[in-house]
């Protein structure tokens, strides 16, 4: 792919508190695993209301990406999807400060709202071009519901990616 080529992105519609987005973080490292940079995964937020903490999740992975560990964070997320579901947002700092970021910072981050709009955003985006539920994965203008099952999902991004790529090399 040329410098001047951007990659291509698969959006993320995810949720922090789902066990269907933890069971989906085995496909998304193996994507980047096999694409690396040449596939830009961008996290997409769609806190669902059945799930109490999933906002403040979103919002404490917004404060994860702009300390420089995201993704990191919201595999750490993800992975203890329980404990969030016990401990709340005391969790989602208590994550940070295990991943090394500045916890007190996510802490005034949850209390002032900083990353709201981006959430409310993400969420009403998602909304309009038809997601309802999580994981969704959205590539070159294709909406893939995960919510009736992952499988086959991964190798038809495969496939969408791959095309994508070989049309600009």
């Amino acid at each position: 792919m040329s410098d001047s080529s951007p990659a291509p992105v698969l959006d993320v519609w995810c949720e922090l508190q789902c066990p269907d987005c933890r069971t989906a973080l085995d496909d998304l490292r193996a994507l980047r695993a096999r694409y690396g940079d040449r596939l830009e995964l961008r996290l997409r937020h769609f806190p669902l209301e059945k799930h109490k903490h999933a906002f403040a999740a979103a919002q404490a992975a917004e404060e994860a990406l702009e300390q420089g560990k995201g993704w990191e964070y919201v595999e750490a997320v993800l992975g203890r999807v329980e404990e969030l579901d016990r401990a709340g947002e005391s969790f989602l700092v208590e994550v940070a400060r295990e991943l090394g970021l500045d916890a007190e910072e996510f802490d005034t981050a949850l209390i002032d709202g900083r990353h709201i709009l981006i959430v409310d955003a993400d969420q009403a985006e998602g909304k309009a071009i038809g997601v309802t539920g999580t994981p969704t994965y959205v590539i070159d203008g294709e909406r893939l519901d995960a919510g009736k099952g992952q499988e086959g999902l991964r190798e038809r991004i495969e496939e969408i990616a791959d095309r994508l790529l070989a049309q600009n090399p």
